[in-house]
């Protein structure tokens, strides 16, 4: 079965479809850039799908996931589809500990959803903030007082838990 199959078949479920792709994606019988060039063509609810299936994948596999794949998710936090925006967070958070050095855009993108009216949105933005914050670099120490007026601020527990969790870690 194609990508384009996967897609088509009206009988396959949304988190089938993900798992599937995932599963083509750490099993190396698809490649990351193949994905993103078919979701780059596809509707909103499609892309997220298939960023989706990324994330997936690098939660098992941080490895998988090459420059090309920072680029697109980076860029996918600006798209007006709260799930891409929440979907392209978490494949960030995921990643991070790979590009410690060329996380400055992400973070911006970050940062601008992290006042997002959606709950799930700020939830996942606040996983990718906090994961880049545990590494501790020196490149993110304004990082770390930008997180702690989010934390300050939020309303919603779990997103806030997400912060707290990290800045407790950083101050150990």
């Amino acid at each position: 079965m194609t990508i384009e199959q996967v897609f088509q078949d009206k009988t396959v479920k949304a988190k089938a479809k993900v798992s599937a792709i995932g599963e083509w994606l750490i099993n190396d019988e698809l490649s990351s850039e193949e994905l993103l060039a078919f979701a780059d063509k596809q509707k909103a609810t499609d892309k997220a799908t298939c960023i989706e299936a990324l994330e997936y994948a690098t939660k098992k596999i941080p490895a998988i996931a090459g420059e090309s794949v920072l680029e697109y998710v980076t860029k996918a936090l600006q798209n007006n589809e709260p799930r891409v925006k929440w979907e392209s967070a978490k494949v960030i958070g995921n990643i991070a500990k790979l590009f410690p050095t060329q996380l400055d855009k992400a973070i911006s993108n970050l940062l601008l959803n992290a006042e997002n009216t959606g709950t799930v949105v700020r939830w996942a933005t606040a996983y990718a903030l906090a994961e880049i914050l545990k590494l501790k670099s020196d490149d993110h120490k304004e990082l770390l007082l930008k997180i702690e007026s989010l934390c300050e601020k939020e309303e919603d527990n779990g997103v806030k838990k997400k912060y707290l969790d990290a800045l407790k870690k950083i101050k150990k």
